[in-house]
C-alpha cells in the first residue's frame, strides 16, 4: 500500500513540480562532483523517474545542467537586486544579509553553479559569466543613481572593474563559509560590506 501511495504521489507532480525536482536532485550531485563524473542515470535514480522521463525534460546532460545552472542564476539576480535611488551604503547589510540567507537555503545549487566556470561546454560557461555580468550591472546600476555619490566618467572603467573584483572575492568567500563555517553569518556579511566599501571608494 505504501510503495502504491508513492507512486500516486509521483504521478501527482505537475510538470513544474517535477522539473524543479529534477533540478533539485542535478544541484546535489553538480555541487559534489565535477560534471564530468554525473551520470544521468544517477539523476533518474535519486528522482525516482526512469531515465527516458529524465531526457524528456532535458534532452543531453548539457542541458540539464545548463538549466540547472540557470535555475540558480535567476534566484542570484533577484536577491542581489538593488533598489533604486536609496544610498547603496544603506543597502549593502540588508542586501548581504538576503545573498547569505540565499546561499545558506540554496548551498547545493549555490556550489553547483559556480562549478559552471570549470565545465568544458561553452554554453553553460555562457549562462554563468552573463549572470556575472549582470550581477556587475546591477550594482554598477546601483552606484551611478546613488544620490550621495557622484561618480566621474573617468572613474566608471575603475570602478567596473572593482565590482567585478569584489563579485569574485563574495563567491569564494561563500565558498569557502559553506565548506567550513566557522564564522558566523554576520562576520562574514560585515566582512563582504568592508570589501565592497574598500572597493568603490573613490
Amino acid at each position: 500500500m505504501a510503495a502504491n501511495e508513492g507512486e500516486r504521489t509521483r504521478r501527482r507532480l505537475s510538470t513544474e513540480e517535477r522539473r524543479e525536482q529534477l533540478l533539485s536532485v542535478g544541484a546535489r550531485l553538480f555541487s559534489e562532483s565535477p560534471y564530468e563524473d554525473v551520470w544521468i542515470e544517477q539523476v533518474a535514480e535519486l528522482a525516482g523517474v526512469s531515465r527516458g522521463l529524465l531526457y524528456h525534460y532535458f534532452p543531453t546532460k548539457r542541458d540539464f545542467f545548463a538549466a540547472v545552472v540557470e535555475r540558480e542564476s535567476k534566484r542570484m539576480l533577484r536577491v542581489t537586486a538593488a533598489v533604486p535611488g536609496v544610498p547603496v551604503r544603506e543597502q549593502i547589510d540588508a542586501g548581504l544579509d538576503t545573498f547569505l540567507e540565499y546561499v545558506q537555503a540554496h548551498a547545493h545549487g549555490f556550489r553547483a553553479f559556480h562549478r559552471a566556470e570549470a565545465a568544458g561546454d561553452q554554453a553553460v560557461r555562457r549562462v554563468y559569466r552573463e549572470t556575472l555580468a549582470a550581477q556587475q550591472r546591477q550594482i554598477l546600476e546601483a552606484l551611478a543613481a546613488d544620490p550621495e555619490t557622484a561618480w566621474a566618467e573617468e572613474d566608471l572603467p575603475t570602478l567596473r572593474i572593482a565590482v567585478r573584483g569584489w563579485l569574485a572575492f563574495m563567491a569564494a568567500a561563500c565558498l569557502e563559509w559553506l565548506k567550513e563555517p566557522g564564522l558566523s553569518r554576520d562576520q562574514v556579511r560585515d566582512l563582504c560590506a568592508r570589501a565592497l566599501l574598500g572597493a568603490i571608494t573613490p
